[in-house]
């Protein structure tokens, strides 16, 4: 699995520079094999904001899978509003909202316990600690999943090209390639 990460960040790498003068390409690399958290989207609701094509406005391009939230709508609040007074921007802001063993860590404002996403996703609780961090008591669970994946991915590497939404672009992608 660390080989076709490294393999899978040399092709985005690749086609950021083959398609750098028509598209932005971002990508984002798992954690999974590191002992501490990224502070994810540079903390919850800290630089970044996307409104959804419905007008939800999300402190994180995946806050809308976490349980309890009620995101608010461009359509209801303004912007400002939203960045300042939404409570589900300001749920995971600083570090009040922490857990153990993030509360007491002296690396809680480096990585501000990692991502809230990837904490509900493993844990069930987005206010847990990211199991990504050695400290997390969920950590040990992840390193045994990725090493059975690992084990399990080796004899069953496949192949397959990369496909677009915009066929045109793709088939035309794919004859480059080949």
């Amino acid at each position: 699995m660390r080989d076709q990460l490294k393999r899978a960040e040399k092709i985005a790498h690749e086609y950021q520079d083959r398609y750098k003068d028509q598209m932005k390409i971002i990508y984002v690399v798992p954690d999974y094999f590191e002992d501490r958290p990224k502070k994810c989207m540079n903390g919850w609701g800290n630089i970044f904001l996307t409104i959804a094509p419905d007008g939800v406005a999300l402190p994180c391009h995946s806050a809308r899978q976490l349980p309890g939230l009620e995101l608010p709508n461009v359509h209801d609040l303004s912007v400002k509003d939203i960045w300042n007074e939404s409570n589900d921007f300001n749920k995971f802001r600083g570090m009040d909202w922490m857990k153990e063993p993030c509360r007491s860590c002296d690396e809680k404002e480096k990585d501000l316990g990692g991502c809230r996403c990837q904490a509900y996703m493993m844990t069930g609780d987005p206010a847990n600690t990211d199991p990504i961090c050695s400290k997390s008591a969920n950590h040990q669970a992840l390193l045994d999943d990725v090493a059975r994946i690992e084990s399990n991915a080796i004899n069953h590497v496949e192949e397959k090209p990369l496909i677009f939404r915009n066929m045109k672009n793709s088939k035309e992608i794919v004859n480059q390639q080949s």
